[in-house]
């Protein structure tokens, strides 16, 4: 049985935070927007959720929607946003850098992930627009980033299989290449016995509480989605645990 497999669940709310909690999540990725694939939440969001959720907690540092090309400016304020996430308890970051030839950029990253240790580094999928994924992949371990979140190069986990499998026996030891993107109880099996990964991403498709409009059914909404939410992760721990342990085929 692969009872060791990490199981990360991006949120960008405390009520589903508290929710993936329950259902049996490992960490945490803690985003803003996640119709535009997550910006930095804000300060007061990550305090709260620090407050309220005892998992470790990774915060997107991103410091708006779009490419990952940032300009001076915009690296100032991801040093800063760095800089909170740690003194607000945060375990780890979770950002993405590429230059303008659309390659990893390696010293600005490597900056980031030096000032945010010892804190966690995760390359998010910013990796996936990279032309070629195995010179990405040694891009990355020069950044001294810990793990990739990656769907192999495409919009889904379940059309990149074959190149995640190969990222993971490539990576080794090395470097954690976590899959992410169209993940959930019905798939994640097949993905881990394919790919033999040792730490699995989702959002379980979900982008915030719920809210029909109405004042007097906002705290229901917010139950209900949340339990929803729960019941989600708790399913796909579930088979998470059951899976067979083997190598990929």
């Amino acid at each position: 049985m692969r009872k060791d497999v990490v199981l990360e669940v991006c949120v960008e709310s405390i009520d589903h935070a508290i929710a993936a909690e329950r259902g049996g999540a490992h960490r945490i990725e803690l985003c803003g927007d996640l119709s535009s694939e997550g910006i930095t939440p804000s300060m007061q969001l990550i305090e709260a959720t620090r407050q309220q959720v005892r998992l470790p907690i990774h915060i997107m540092i991103r410091p708006r929607a779009g490419d990952f090309v940032y300009s001076d400016d915009e690296f100032e304020i991801m040093e800063r946003d760095i800089r909170v996430a740690r003194r607000l308890g945060a375990d780890g970051v979770v950002l993405g850098l590429l230059n303008e030839y659309g390659k990893v950029d390696v010293i600005r990253t490597r900056k980031l992930a030096d000032l945010a240790h010892p804190l966690s580094t995760t390359f998010h999928r910013a990796f996936d627009l990279c032309e070629d994924s195995h010179v990405a992949l040694e891009a990355v371990i020069q950044t001294g980033a810990e793990r990739i979140l990656t769907s192999g190069g495409e919009a889904r986990v379940a059309d990149g299989i074959e190149t995640l499998a190969k990222l993971v026996r490539v990576a080794g030891d090395r470097m954690v290449v976590m899959p992410g993107g169209g993940v959930d109880a019905d798939n994640v099996q097949s993905i881990l016995q394919r790919t033999a990964a040792r730490e699995i991403h989702t959002s379980l498709g979900m982008s915030g509480p719920a809210n029909s409009g109405r004042v007097k059914s906002v705290h229901e909404d917010l139950a209900k989605t949340s339990f929803e939410f729960e019941q989600k992760v708790r399913r796909l721990k579930h088979m998470l645990e059951t899976v067979d342990s083997c190598s990929p085929s």
